[in-house]
């Protein structure tokens, strides 16, 4: 057993002996049914800390010979599985975690040469009677000859694969020799049977192909049939939530949002981990960076980019061309580029369906709102810090303060937004009333039956004492025919199941320039 070729399964030991543990071994299932084929190359790219290296410690302890690792998948989804005992520790495998190689190397440009050492020095010992082919720093030919002999193949586990081009970002020479030496080491390689590698950027692109042209991606903008293992299920979180006996639609308020096919919506299990630990609601994946980070590509502004950010912190929603994009954090052509890096760093969340992206939860709109700040958004950081007032007035039922304070909302979002239609109207009302999102989960668009109630604001449960918000918005009309169509269309029955004080918010805009608002406060159950 060696530290580099069959590593052994301390890592996934170590995993199944945290105090929280979601079962993705199902992933095996797949990776036993390409073993061989000519899909056997897998390129998973997802954002830090969503169990990519869990994931490569599982399938090393799973396939590596000598390992011994029955016993660590009693109990799991794959032991059911016909394959299991076929692949259970049949393979030698070589697990590269690159982000190690690059830091140890004493430059990048010796970052290739340190890798082939560090793993030949593993072949000498597993293989000793090959004698002189470990002296050549040759890895490609050791490993052929090996596979001459034994027939076996090896299985690659290549974590953080990416990680030149993150921290080298401008390296051109080193991250073309790196993979040029992927491609030779992987590509069409007799004594390859199965690649997993991962990272956050999908392959890097050149011209118009790629030099490693032979893997299945599964990204961000489409896991694919890996989905389920990209983060977790909604209904792991719930099942964790019941058993750690915390508040499941908070947990998804402040986690939810990252969206793939049939409506699969997938969790960040830093965060959620840590929510179950410590029992509290916080940014607890955006703690592992600093929000520098963000601010670096608002700073860009591409065309566009100030206005589909601040359209995405009121609600909205903002189509992209995501495949154009490079696969790296240099080559920006537009503000698509910028908010497809953003997808595959976790920031923003890809809707295939609408071909779109969006803010996904309470946490990263945080991080947002944080990063603007930095950027010197001026008008919007204004907005967003008088939003506390004009939640107070509205609660307080004084129309003609909220009135004004939306007038002034429009004139900080007026230079960024187009300000002509319901829509554009109802993205300034969500800004205005950003500082609400502390105690209420914001719904946009909500199905009543009869229409769609624009703006919904529904308390969390530890804030029973705050009245549910109901909005109207009209364009050019009056506030009272607002609150007219709340009652004409029962907006309210949509709101079966809760309990508490309601207000009716009424809100019209006219060609003057000023805002019109109207208030009503009923308790439901009582009619309208």
């Amino acid at each position: 057993m060696g530290i580099y070729l069959n590593p052994g399964n301390q890592g996934f030991a170590e995993s199944l002996n945290s105090q929280i543990y979601v079962d993705k071994t199902g992933l095996i299932s797949y990776t036993n049914r390409v073993i061989g084929t000519a899909q056997k190359y897998i390129c998973v790219s997802r954002p830090r800390r969503f169990g990519k290296t869990m994931a490569a410690g599982m399938l090393t302890a799973y396939y590596g010979r000598e390992c011994e690792s029955g016993e660590l998948f009693e109990g799991l989804a794959i032991e059911k599985d016909v394959s299991f005992k076929k692949h259970l520790n049949q393979y030698d495998v070589i697990f590269l975690n690159m982000q190690n190689f690059l830091s140890r190397a004493k430059s990048t440009d010796s970052f290739v040469l340190f890798l082939q050492e560090c793993v030949l020095k593993d072949l000498a010992k597993a293989y000793p009677d090959f004698d002189g082919l470990w002296e050549q720093n040759d890895l490609l030919t050791a490993l052929e000859e090996v596979y001459n002999i034994n027939q076996k193949g090896f299985i690659f586990i290549i974590d953080e694969w990416d990680c030149i081009f993150r921290e080298k970002k401008h390296d051109l020479k080193a991250q073309t020799v790196y993979m040029d030496f992927l491609r030779a080491l992987l590509k069409d390689k007799s004594y390859v049977r199965l690649v997993y590698m991962t990272g956050i950027l999908p392959v890097k692109k050149y011209g118009t192909h790629s030099a490693l042209n032979m893997f299945d991606e599964y990204s961000m903008t489409d896991q694919g049939v890996l989905a389920p293992f990209a983060g977790f299920t909604e209904n792991e979180v719930r099942e964790l939530c019941s058993q750690y006996q915390l508040d499941f639609d908070e947990m998804k308020r402040w986690y939810d949002g990252y969206l793939f096919e049939d409506g699969l919506h997938i969790y960040n299990p830093k965060s959620v981990v840590e929510a179950l630990r410590r029992k509290k609601f916080a940014g607890y994946w955006t703690k592992t960076e600093t929000y520098e980070a963000l601010k670096i590509y608002l700073e860009m502004n591409f065309d566009g980019l100030k206005d589909a950010v601040t359209m995405m912190l009121g609600g909205g929603f903002c189509r992209i061309n995501p495949y154009k994009f490079q696969n790296d954090m240099t080559s920006f052509q537009s503000r698509d580029d910028v908010m497809t890096l953003l997808v595959h760093l976790g920031y923003l969340a890809y809707d295939a369906e609408r071909e779109g992206v969006l803010i996904p939860n309470r946490e990263i709109e945080i991080e947002f709102a944080n990063a603007i700040e930095g950027a010197g958004w001026g008008e919007i950081v204004r907005l967003l810090s008088e939003s506390e007032g004009l939640l107070e007035a509205t609660l307080e039922g004084n129309e003609s303060i909220v009135a004004k304070a939306i007038d002034t909302a429009h004139m900080e979002a007026a230079s960024i937004l187009a300000y002509n239609n319901e829509n554009a109207l109802s993205c300034v009302i969500s800004l205005a009333y950003y500082s609400a999102k502390r105690y209420y989960t914001f719904i946009r668009e909500l199905p009543t039956g009869k229409g769609f109630a624009d703006i919904v604001l529904l308390p969390g449960r530890n804030y029973p004492d705050k009245p549910a918000v109901l909005v109207e918005l009209k364009w050019d009309e009056s506030a009272d025919s607002a609150i007219g169509q709340i009652k004409e269309r029962k907006y309210v029955k949509a709101l079966e199941g809760y309990q508490g004080n309601l207000l009716l918010v009424g809100i019209n805009y006219k060609e003057s320039k000023k805002h019109q608002c109207k208030i009503e406060k009923l308790s439901l159950g009582q009619p309208l």
